[in-house]
């Protein structure tokens, strides 16, 4: 007599269900299930094994023990190639389950101790190891390609294998949360990252890259909410790319606008409107700005919009990605036809504070995990000023305004920012030497030096920055402070006559 064939079906995500029952069913496989599971076929006219029958044990302690026991585990584990573990199923009248359909409850959801399912893993784990028997299921988009195999007979290894790793992943994934739930501790012994696929990339870096985002699923990120207007997909510095602009433009309630070019930004301000503020980012480094992505905290209009089109008229340069919380239909109308290829897109309301702790930067093998730098107006209490002179009110809300920019700014940083204007005139990023940066900055704030502000994202290890920022024309100076030689660098603003800050904490972003 052939073998009578069971498929246990016990899924979160309903998604296909039915049909994917009634086919196993037209295939000859008893369908076992529990719960609401059971409840949807039965509704849909599916014969259904109640759970209970293979048991023989009630559904108890509020649903705790439901699918757990010796009968369901034996029926995935046991061997079928092994003629000794076949006798004792036969003998032990365990009923052969060579499918096992699960998903779990997103445990983000409603993160608690009731939510942790602890028969859904203990079934899909049992599957997952046992998969040259067992067909373990956990995605419904993998169900049509199920049903197709089954009929054509041509499930492979190569293809049980996969399913079963898939499974393994989306253990892996639920248990990453729950541990995270559960730990209190900043740095575990063991520590592991729960990220779901958001979307595949147009590239990575370079064309013959590939890539594809990840989003932990209890974050408040932005990027959750990202959304497609028109225009090109995304490339992975891309995705950078509006990330570094989010790191600024969520410091400030005030319409801000941040132009980006290779996560770094060229151009920062903040405007009366969103429509002023970019304009002053595109200002602050049009040369720079072209094949840039704008960033925008405020939504964006037609007015503002129409700063892109006098850009690219006026200086024959093109924006790749515009990135705002929302955008005018009339807003998106207009950029697509000041170019067609460029990027809209929007991400929903931006919060200041992130929901997750952790900053993480990977190396060779594994990653780093450190604490954000967030918080930054706390530091201003900590500030000294250090010089004979002391800053002026606008001065000191100038610096502290320059502070906020060069905590999002690549190491080494140094900009110069306008002395009245809230945007920066010249950014110094990524170079291996502090001076370097100093020099690139003031050359491009040339022609609004006199009396600017300079910031620096650490100390200045000799006085040669501090002379040559007061001999271009800079008003004020503001740096972390704490090098072996700052009374040279003091003595050097003190000659000048101008005020300098220390801030007394440093501000690298690598």
């Amino acid at each position: 007599m052939t073998q009578e064939k069971y498929a246990l079906l016990s899924v979160y995500n309903k998604s296909g269900i039915e049909e994917l029952a009634k086919a196993l069913v037209d295939l000859g496989y008893h369908i076992i299930s529990s719960g609401g599971t059971a409840k949807v076929l039965t509704e849909n006219n599916i014969p259904v094994i109640p759970i209970q029958e293979i048991t023989k044990n009630p559904e108890s302690f509020d649903g705790r023990m439901k699918t757990i026991s010796f009968q369901i585990e034996s029926g995935i584990l046991y061997d079928r190639k092994n003629a000794k573990h076949r006798a004792e199923a036969e003998a032990l009248d365990i009923k052969p389950i060579d499918i096992v359909v699960c998903n779990l409850y997103p445990f983000e959801k409603t993160p608690s101790i009731e939510t942790i399912d602890v028969g859904g893993p203990t079934m899909v784990r049992a599957a997952a190891k046992n998969h040259e028997s067992v067909l373990v299921v956990i995605d419904p988009n993998d169900y049509h390609m199920v049903i197709k195999l089954l009929h054509s007979r041509k499930v492979t290894d190569v293809f049980r294998r996969w399913l079963a790793g898939k499974a393994f992943h989306h253990l892996s994934f639920y248990d990453a949360q729950v541990a995270g739930y559960l730990s209190h501790e900043l740095f575990p012994q063991e520590h592991t990252l729960a990220g779901r696929k958001f979307m595949d990339l147009r590239y990575g870096e370079n064309p013959h890259q590939k890539a594809a985002v990840y989003l932990h699923p209890q974050s408040n990120s932005p990027f959750q909410n990202l959304k497609k207007l028109w225009g090109r997909a995304l490339s992975l510095t891309n995705v950078t790319d509006i990330n570094a602009g989010l790191e600024l433009a969520r410091l400030f309630k005030e319409p801000a606008a941040v132009v980006i070019k290779h996560n770094n930004p060229c151009g920062i301000a903040l405007g009366e409107t969103i429509t002023e503020a970019l304009e002053r980012a595109i200002e602050a480094d049009p040369e720079s700005a072209f094949g840039g992505v704008i960033i925008l905290n405020k939504p964006l209009d037609k007015k503002t919009a129409e700063i892109v089109g006098n850009f690219k008229d006026e200086r024959k340069s093109n924006i790749d990605i515009i990135a705002a919380p929302r955008a005018e239909k009339q807003a998106v109308e207009f950029l697509s036809k000041v170019r067609k290829t460029m990027g809209i897109y929007t991400f929903g309301a931006l919060k200041k504070s992130r929901s997750k702790r952790f900053d993480i930067k990977w190396i060779d093998g594994g990653y780093v995990v450190q604490t954000h730098d967030d918080d930054l107006a706390k530091g201003f209490k900590e500030w000294k000023v250090v010089t004979k002179k002391n800053p002026t009110e606008k001065q000191l809300e100038q610096m502290k305004l320059a502070w906020l920019y060069i905590t999002r700014i690549r190491s080494n940083a140094i900009i110069v920012v306008d002395k009245n204007l809230p945007m920066t005139r010249g950014i110094g990023t990524g170079q291996t030497s502090r001076v370097r940066s100093v020099k690139i900055a003031l050359d491009q704030a040339k022609a609004h030096i006199d009396g600017a502000i300079l910031a620096s994202d650490s100390f200045f290890p000799f006085d040669d920055s501090v002379i040559l920022a007061t001999k271009a024309g800079i008003g004020a100076i503001v740096q972390q402070g704490g090098s072996m030689n700052d009374q040279a660098s003091i003595d050097a603003a003190d000659k000048a006559g101008i005020p300098m800050v220390f801030t007394t904490r440093r501000a690298f972003w690598h």
